[in-house]
């Protein structure tokens, strides 16, 4: 058992939505016109490898699109919101963006069209034992109708992940640690827990588990479950648990969290909720 142990009072932090679908598996729908299934892909492969697939993408509006593909890389923020990119230097080792291909890269879909984008992996055969992410983009783009039309477009990105498992790495992970933040946003002020878990190894996980809040007699009071977004390897990452909780008073946070291995692991932080000052206007 890990046990931390805080004091918290008020604690001012910027909010920033989170934002999942980009990470989760299934059939997910953009809010302004694009569909794609697949949205994640879970591959082992052997260095030498070569694998392809086929993405489904949908326009689901009644409009004709054109759609431009292309390969990313992409990480987790802070607050677990995927950061999607067309090089991000800090996931070079991890990154299988230069092994990805996809076909067709440009298309246009009349409305409520659906066409097969296949995509192939090629693993090198020099890579080494580890996990590496990647992803496939696909962006609305002006049609040659519309491309010198005058006014306000909106272009709209959705992203299928690509994980790609060589080898066997072992698993390394642990809850590192969990404590209190209230969330002075002016609109709907709040108080979080954050649980960070580090991933000291060469693979990547997705947490599952619940974070209990527990009032001083030791009832429980609110129960949050973990989404299940990947910790990808070598680093931190923040997992964010909005509450409900309102009274004053001495709380305990409980993180119960299986990350793959043969345990659950658990964590506790004693916690102090106090009256935030009014916001400054």
């Amino acid at each position: 058992m890990h046990q931390c142990t805080y004091l918290y009072g008020q604690r001012s932090i910027t909010t920033l939505a989170l934002f999942t679908a980009l990470a989760l598996p299934g059939a997910m729908r953009a809010q302004m016109g694009l569909g794609l299934a697949p949205m994640r892909e879970d591959l082992t492969l052997a260095p030498g490898a070569t694998r392809s697939g086929v993405l489904n993408l949908a326009n689901t509006t009644d409009q004709k699109v054109r759609v431009v593909a292309q390969t990313l890389d992409f990480y987790l923020d802070s607050t677990a919101t995927p950061q999607f990119g067309p090089e991000y230097k800090q996931e070079a080792e991890f990154s299988c963006r230069q092994w990805l291909v996809a076909n067709p890269m440009e298309m246009e879909l009349t409305g409520k069209a659906q066409i097969p984008v296949r995509y192939t992996v090629r693993v090198p055969s020099s890579a080494t034992v580890r996990s590496y992410h990647c992803a496939i983009g696909f962006t609305t783009q002006p049609t040659a109708e519309n491309t010198n039309a005058i006014g306000l477009r909106t272009a709209v990105q959705i992203v299928a992940s690509i994980y790609v498992v060589v080898g066997q790495p072992a698993l390394e992970g642990t809850v590192k640690d969990l404590k209190l933040e209230y969330v002075p946003d002016p609109k709907n002020p709040i108080w979080r827990a954050v649980v960070t878990i580090n991933n000291a190894g060469l693979m990547h996980f997705r947490p599952q588990g619940d974070l209990d809040v527990l009032n001083e007699n030791g009832v429980v009071v609110e129960t949050a479950h973990f989404v299940p977004m990947p910790v990808l390897p070598m680093r931190d990452q923040n997992f964010l648990f909005p509450l409900k909780l309102a009274a004053e008073g001495k709380y305990t946070l409980r993180a119960r969290v299986d990350l793959g291995g043969s345990e659950i692991q658990e964590a506790t932080a004693l916690v102090v909720l106090t009256k935030p000052a009014p916001l400054p206007r």
